[in-house]
């Protein structure tokens, strides 16, 4: 038996050409150039994870207040969360990255996080070039958790603690999973 080729994630694929682009060939070796792979654009990766929306049932639904992004944690949990008093379940590190490779990163780290049941994460961004330019993902991460393929996994998020990357870094609150609610 045989088995079926192993195919890669979009997370692992991102994450290998990160490598490889840091990878220097051995002396006397030529490097060995390998074509890109298409880039999934933004809006492709949006139109690929959105899924239809069902009519709600009653208005009562409708106006549930809990379904919109806070843009914010509450005062007490940012604070126990940069004092350590909340755990950090998970961390994602956007380095490096351009905006297409980190929203599809982003988006599946949220998901399987989601998943797995985990309520608190760090979103480290970066702060941008040090030329006082402020960075491209330090912008656009908080925009991104405001649309419809996060808004199903992000219930709030803030800033960091300086300790934990301060304003190149975020909290992200998830949602708690509807079948685990009394």
């Amino acid at each position: 038996m045989s088995k079926a080729p192993k195919t890669l994630s979009d997370e692992d694929r991102i994450l290998w050409s990160l490598v490889a682009r840091s990878t220097k060939p051995l002396k006397g070796r030529a490097a060995v150039e390998v074509p890109p792979e298409p880039a999934m654009t933004m809006e492709q990766a949006m139109a690929a994870t959105e899924k239809p929306t069902p009519k709600p049932a009653s208005p009562q639904r409708q106006a549930r207040p809990g379904q919109a992004v806070t843009t914010s944690l509450d005062a007490p949990t940012h604070e126990k969360l940069a004092r350590g008093r909340l755990p950090i379940e998970g961390r994602v590190d956007l380095h490096g990255l351009t905006q297409e490779e980190a929203y599809s990163l982003l988006l599946s780290f949220l998901g399987r996080a989601h998943a797995g049941g985990v309520r608190y994460v760090l979103v480290i961004t970066g702060k941008g070039s040090s030329s006082g330019g402020e960075g491209v993902l330090r912008r656009a991460v908080p925009g991104w958790l405001a649309t419809p393929p996060f808004r199903m996994l992000v219930s709030s998020h803030d800033h960091a603690a300086r300790h934990h990357g301060g304003g190149g870094a975020l909290y992200v609150r998830l949602r708690r999973h509807a079948a685990r609610r009394p």
